[in-house]
């Protein structure tokens, strides 16, 4: 009797496979926009056949569906997150850079170059007329618009310092709570697999956490194998590391920490600098990321002073200060080039009064108010004294001195006292504006020159190697997509393929019922 109603157990296997099909069909059509997720499909095997009872050979016994399986390759995923972090770094660094190139503001009607020659023009309109009280306020005023300039740009740094710095936190937050969220996924995967099952779905969400943590830090992912389960099946754990360090190792969790910098990194620095860490003490070593992009633009100043080897806001920050107080140095006292010829300076001339050594730019104090050239020299007269009055000045605090700002008249035009009509002075300050010794790029103007063009430079190379790997990135993501993406396309054509073979396993039984009908009931009728 049971080899009589054997064929039925065949379709009735045949019917669960095809339901089965069906209902991954189903379930690849609900998530083919969900992000992060994998085209799954059924696992199907013939299953065990059985001895005919004549012992002329084995009889198929139908199908069996083994498991769920979820489309992944593993390469492509370790591609993506191994480009990813380049991608992340650069990105940043793209972005940043780009924020300190609208900061120079160069060309424009505000920049540098305007603001210079509006300056040098109304010394040399002042020239003409060096009794003129409207051309001195015009001097003085011009004076002070480019001391703006460049408090502007050393503020805007800052800002931008302080925004990077702000960002590292999040970003640090941001690990940790991915390596939290994985972590809690490891325990829920391990618990669903320990029948054997393959918890699809959990690992699709682990995968999409570990694709955004690759793009903050250089992570590596491995899935280690620590024995085996009581199914059979090797238990693996992953292991996501930053650094050779453990960020992830299966239930167990290192967190990154955010802590004030004791000391500053680079003179030009803000206040509260956060040194980023592991929360154990050890020593964070970061490869890539956009975290690295953060510190590295924060933090970079040519690698001077230990600051990474990478030309940041520091880096900038610290070449206009250098430049404001050459200029001022070289502006005030004069100074000798290369050739060793003297170069006037303005505290070398004569004002209206007849008085002499007058600074024409020193620093704010305290109160950011301009300083006096007493308060600013502090009675210093030797050259080393006076150089290290001038150190202190930087871009932030430059200004006009407190005798140019109160009395236009102050401005020292003569080379020689009483000489009412003489500009001799005048004349050599405006010659220094051409002066390729001042600096050891050229003249003023070709030192901001030089600035700006390394940051186009480097700007353009962060832009360049972000375009790049975000082609990578993409290329490889659709690598990826056209392994585990769901194409509504195919799974169509699997739809129809399972609902036919669910409808040929119903005919198979309905027509061994007919048989089965006429045979038991219609036989001897």
């Amino acid at each position: 009797m049971g080899q009589s109603f054997f064929g039925l157990n065949i379709a009735i296997r045949g019917l669960y496979t095809s339901q089965k099909g069906l209902d991954s069909v189903n379930h690849n059509l609900a998530n083919a926009n969900t992000p992060g997720y994998s085209r799954q499909q059924i696992a199907i095997v013939a299953a065990r056949p059985t001895l005919m009872n004549d012992g002329t050979g084995m009889m198929g016994t139908g199908s069996d569906v083994t498991g769920i399986e979820r489309v992944r390759d593993e390469y492509l995923d370790s591609k993506y997150w191994n480009e990813n972090i380049a991608y992340g770094e650069w990105d940043i660094k793209k972005t940043l850079l780009s924020g300190v190139e609208i900061t120079f503001n160069e060309p424009s009607d505000t920049g540098f170059s305007t603001v210079t020659q509006d300056f040098y023009s109304a010394l040399q309109e002042l020239s003409k007329d060096p009794n003129s009280q409207a051309d001195r306020v015009l001097v003085r005023e011009k004076a002070v618009t480019f001391t703006k300039y460049f408090k502007n740009i050393a503020s805007h740094l800052e800002s931008q310092q302080s925004d990077a710095n702000s960002n590292i936190k999040a970003k640090v937050d941001e690990v940790n709570s991915f390596a939290m969220q994985i972590q809690q996924l490891n325990k829920q995967i391990y618990t669903s697999e320990l029948d054997g099952s393959t918890a699809n779905d959990l690992r699709d969400q682990r995968t999409l956490l570990t694709d955004k943590l690759s793009k903050i830090v250089d992570i590596k992912t491995n899935e280690v194998t620590m024995g085996k389960l009581a199914n059979g099946k090797d238990d693996k754990h992953l292991l996501i590391t930053i650094g050779g360090k453990a960020l992830v190792d299966h239930f167990g969790v290192s967190k990154l920490s955010t802590t004030s910098r004791d000391k500053k990194l680079n003179e030009e620095d803000i206040a509260n600098i956060y040194q980023v860490g592991w929360a154990d003490g050890n020593k964070l070593i970061l490869r890539g990321g956009e975290l690295k992009g953060y510190i590295e633009v924060r933090d970079g100043n040519g690698g001077g002073n230990s600051s990474p080897d990478y030309n940041g806001i520091p880096y900038y920050l610290n070449k206009i200060n250098e430049f404001v107080r050459t200029f001022a140095k070289a502006f005030n006292e004069g100074y000798t080039d290369t050739k060793g010829n003297a170069v006037e300076g303005h505290a070398d001339g004569y004002d209206t009064k007849g008085d002499t050594g007058i600074r024409f730019f020193t620093m704010t104090g305290a109160d950011g108010n301009p300083l006096t050239n007493d308060k600013f020299l502090k009675g210093a007269t030797d050259p080393a004294a006076i150089a290290q009055s001038y150190s202190k000045i930087t871009a932030k605090n430059f200004s006009i001195s407190a005798e140019i700002l109160k009395d236009p008249g102050t401005i020292s035009v003569s080379d020689a006292v009483g000489q009412t009509g003489n500009v001799n002075n005048l004349k050599a300050l405006i010659g220094q504006r051409y002066d390729s010794h001042m600096f050891s790029a050229g003249a003023p103007e070709d030192y901001i020159k030089s600035i700006i063009a390394t940051l186009g430079i480097d700007s353009q190379q962060a832009s360049n190697l972000s375009s790049s790997q975000e082609t990578m990135v993409k290329q490889v993501d659709i690598q990826r997509m056209s392994v585990s993406g769901v194409s509504i396309d195919e799974e169509m054509t699997n739809l129809i393929k399972f609902q036919h073979s669910y409808e040929a396993s119903a005919k198979v039984i309905q027509t061994m019922s007919d048989i089965y009908d006429t045979l038991i009931n219609r036989l001897g009728v």
